[in-house]
């Protein structure tokens, strides 16, 4: 099973990196990658909700802390699993670390989806979506690793979604 899985891992990853044969496609996917490095995109968006909607900006900071908090947790699985990045495929851009496995990159846009969104930033979550792709067509992340990662950061968000005091 396990080998199934792997197999089905490197197939779609090798097509969704082929798609980065196309130079306005791949441009955009670094540029995504590029901004998401740390959650840099998706603090700074927090952070901007938070100058822009003074009424709620208590809400924005913890929504931005939420973000930062599920970034942190990710870094943190990734060393405990210690997974090799996609060896198969040349990718498209340097990255921080070794490990892939969850994406750092989907963990803190899909966190910051569900955190934004809740208030009211319906931007977010197709840029997020856009991110999570974007670590497949530079073919730095197994589908598998973006999925966890956006998993770990929609958990994380929707947990501390009471907090961030945009659902009652």
């Amino acid at each position: 099973m396990d080998d199934q899985r792997d197999d089905m891992d490197r197939r779609l990853l090798s097509a969704l990196h082929a798609r980065a044969m196309d130079q306005r496609v791949a441009a955009a996917a670094r540029a995504l990658s590029w901004s998401g490095e740390h959650g840099a995109l998706w603090l700074a968006a927090g952070l901007a909700g938070a100058a822009v909607d003074r009424e709620r900006r208590g809400a924005w900071l913890r929504a931005t802390a939420l973000t930062a908090a599920a970034h942190a947790a990710s870094m943190g699985v990734k060393r405990i699993v210690r997974r090799p990045r996609p060896a198969h495929v040349v990718p498209l851009v340097r990255t921080a670390g070794r490990h892939s496995f969850p994406s750092s990159h989907a963990t803190s846009a899909a966190a910051a989806a569900v955190a934004y969104g809740a208030l009211g930033a319906s931007v977010v979550p197709p840029l997020a979506a856009a991110m999570c792709v974007s670590r497949l067509v530079v073919g730095v992340h197994y589908p598998s690793d973006v999925a966890a990662g956006a998993a770990l950061g929609a958990l994380t968000a929707r947990l501390g979604a009471r907090w961030i005091g945009a659902v009652q």
